[in-house]
């Protein structure tokens, strides 16, 4: 099939979107010292940073994938207000201000929130420690992987599973062997934005968490306080932030695409 040919007046625009988006991109690489980048990643506070980031990121993905990836089953299939009540629920954290999200966080799992209190009297507690990283970042990060899956589901060729089905397959072999299967470049893909939003999680990590070095404080944290004493190494971190998102990003549109041609 032929695509039909665009009209030449949207390169115009198109092409002042990206110079848009490219212009502070090539600024603040332009800004960075390179011949002391290791010196300045080498910091005890930059360190400690970066390696509480990528652990709070990892463990916020395998519970948005164990959480999340079972929720997006459920929406895939379900029908009535209800579904759409849960499908709110479970995307409004992303349009929501992330320094809301935390004092929604605050105050339904703070010291002083009933939840909260009870949690600590049972010996959990959450505030102010890397839990409450991780579950700043669920919170924010969960719904971009079941959105992502539960779309994968709802275009996903349903005559495999019904064969499968039909054939004798429990509802739970033909989950693991047919529909999961079909759907892993976006369970992936999924999985690669939930890190990524994570990853750059800032206010509601702040405002739950608070910014304890190596306990709480992620590498935007550590950007944001580096901003007021040490520009060079709040750019030294920020071209590692700019780094690790343009990788997740890649990953995710070679998923995406590997999802394209498997659905």
């Amino acid at each position: 099939m032929i695509r039909p040919a665009l009209p030449r007046w949207v390169v115009l625009p198109a092409a002042a979107a990206t110079v848009f988006l490219a212009v502070p991109l090539v600024a603040m690489l332009a800004r960075v010292p390179w011949a002391r980048l290791p010196e300045l990643l080498a910091a005890p506070e930059a360190i400690d940073a970066l390696l509480l980031s990528l652990r709070t990121c990892t463990l916020t993905t395998l519970v948005a994938l164990v959480l999340g990836l079972p929720l997006a089953l459920v929406l895939s299939r379900a029908r009535g207000r209800w579904a759409a009540a849960v499908r709110t629920l479970a995307t409004v954290p992303m349009v929501l201000p992330p320094v809301v999200a935390g004092l929604a966080l605050l105050v339904a799992l703070g010291r002083r929130a009933p939840l909260g209190a009870w949690l600590e009297a049972n010996g959990i507690d959450l505030a102010f420690t890397t839990a409450a990283v991780v579950v700043a970042q669920t919170f924010v990060a969960m719904p971009y992987l079941v959105v992502s899956v539960e779309g994968a589901l709802r275009s996903a060729q349903d005559e495999y599973a019904i064969a499968a089905a039909t054939l004798g397959a429990g509802p739970t072999t033909v989950l693991r062997r047919v529909s999961l299967p079909l759907v892993a470049p976006a369970i992936a893909s999924g999985a690669a934005l939930a890190f990524a939003r994570a990853l750059g999680e800032f206010g509601a990590t702040l405002t739950f968490a608070g910014s304890l070095q190596g306990t709480t404080r992620t590498l935007p944290l550590e950007i944001y306080l580096q901003r007021e004493s040490d520009t060079n190494t709040a750019i030294a971190l920020s071209v590692v932030l700019i780094g690790l998102a343009a990788l997740l990003v890649a990953a995710t549109a070679r998923f995406g695409r590997g999802s394209r041609e498997w659905l």
